[in-house]
């Protein structure tokens, strides 16, 4: 990354300025009324046996769980690597964390409650429709496992990481934060210990559980694209498709990082170097770099589909390509990949407010327009001469955005909004040579 972030305020003077900072209630409870509209619109549509209720959540189940899964595994990342760029900004990807166990009920509703309205293979098990390799994978005791599993794997390593990486700061800050939390805050300080020997051990459990966390979500998240993406064209495999779901949140929770960088600079006007251009530059940078990679997974995948013209394969871009789905298609196409990549080409465009968050929101409609075009034509067919986009779709959606930034606004008001302990204890670089957490000795380079 772009030269080093090593900007380190006095403890007490960061302190002072983050117990300073809340998020106005105005916006709290803007984002709780339109969480409460959305998901009001869904159980009215459940009620009353609108099946767009159900495929409207399912896609913006999809869209937003993937962005906050993988917005917290590029926290980990930054451990995996031992980075000291992002120290001062990275808690703002943390509190995507907030959005997990919401979006783990929701998997349960998806699962349990909207299988026989979301899955055209559910009715088909057992009757001899499936070839033997499809009965098996999707017997629904099977399915049920798969996904409670997967998703419960990555809910529980990821929950747990940001726990780690909040009990460090909360252990040598003074009580502050939203009075919800104040008993998860008493626990992570009972039993805190010497600033040093706490660095350490938790360095070395955070290392464990990100390289874990890593392996969990790309498998884990290959499962659930599976099953609650591919499936519902049930005829139709290919072995990147796992890869394209999730790299697309990892896209688009870059580009939010970009957006929140910004947002957060200007709540914080006290401390001017906790958030510089050199950010700004390093996460455009990092968002250039994976719009690249997703266009390259998607054509890819593509282009191979394509070269092989096997009929079980081609019908699900042929289906997207034609009819009333051909507009929603190239939607996706050009705002996630077309204009994000030409657009960031320039530095200026990288570190200039306005082209990054120009770019930022078309990546973001893009990809749910990505999402929205994985699922909705294998549900629909050929049989709407228009694709369905509508009050649905567009509450639902409004739901779920809310739940996801009042869910983040929770977090960020209830813990310390920066790494105070690695932004100013006087140990925080020895975890760039790490120690033994029992012995305080520095361990061989192969460790």
């Amino acid at each position: 990354m772009s030269g080093q972030h090593h900007y380190s305020p006095p403890r007490e003077q960061l302190v002072n300025v983050l117990k300073t900072k809340t998020i106005s209630d105005i916006l709290k409870k803007a984002a709780l009324g339109a969480a409460v509209f959305g998901m009001g619109l869904f159980v009215a549509g459940v009620a009353t046996g609108n099946e767009r209720a159900w495929r409207a959540f399912l896609v913006n189940w999809l869209f937003f769980t993937t962005i906050a899964s993988a917005g917290v595994m590029f926290v980990a990342v930054q451990r995996i690597v031992t980075a000291r760029w992002s120290r001062g900004v990275i808690r703002f990807l943390e509190g995507f964390a907030a959005f997990l166990p919401f979006a783990a009920v929701g998997l349960l509703i998806i699962t349990f409650g909207g299988k026989s309205h979301l899955y055209p293979w559910w009715d088909l098990v057992g009757t001899g429709e499936l070839i033997p390799e499809k009965e098996t994978w999707f017997a629904h005791g099977f399915f049920y496992s798969r996904s409670v599993i997967a998703f419960g794997a990555i809910l529980a390593l990821q929950i747990w990481y940001v726990y780690t990486s909040l009990r460090l700061d909360v252990g040598v800050t003074p009580e502050f934060g939203a009075s919800w939390a104040a008993g998860i805050r008493a626990k992570m300080r009972a039993g805190f210990g010497e600033e040093r020997r706490e660095l350490h051990s938790t360095h070395s459990l955070q290392g464990k559980l990100a390289v874990a966390m890593a392996l969990v979500f790309g498998f884990g998240w290959c499962v659930l694209a599976w099953d609650h993406s591919m499936s519902l064209d049930y005829h139709f495999f290919s072995t990147m498709y796992g890869w394209q779901v999730f790299m697309g949140g990892w896209l688009v929770s870059l580009m939010l990082f970009a957006i929140l960088l910004r947002w957060w600079k200007g709540q914080f006007a006290e401390l001017p170097e906790l958030i510089t251009e050199k950010h700004y530059h390093d996460v455009g940078k990092l968002c250039f770099a994976f719009t690249a990679f997703w266009g390259y997974l998607t054509f890819s995948q593509f282009l191979i589909i394509w070269y092989g013209n096997l009929a079980e394969e081609t019908h699900f871009f042929t289906l997207r390509l034609t009819g009333a789905w051909t507009t929603t298609t190239m939607l996706a196409a050009i705002l996630t990949f077309v204009v994000p990549f030409f657009g960031l080409l320039s530095v200026k465009a990288k570190v200039y407010s306005p082209t990054m968050i120009l770019f930022a929101c078309c990546s973001f409609l893009g990809l749910w327009f990505s999402r929205y075009t994985e699922i909705y034509p294998s549900v629909y067919g050929t049989r709407v001469e228009s694709a369905p986009l509508g009050i649905w779709e567009l509450g639902i959606f409004l739901g779920f955005l809310g739940l996801f930034a009042w869910s983040y606004f929770q977090f960020m008001d209830a813990f310390p909004k920066a790494r105070v302990f690695l932004m100013t204890s006087p140990y925080r670089d020895e975890v760039q040579v790490p120690c033994d957490p029992v012995t305080m000795e520095p361990l061989p380079a192969h460790e």
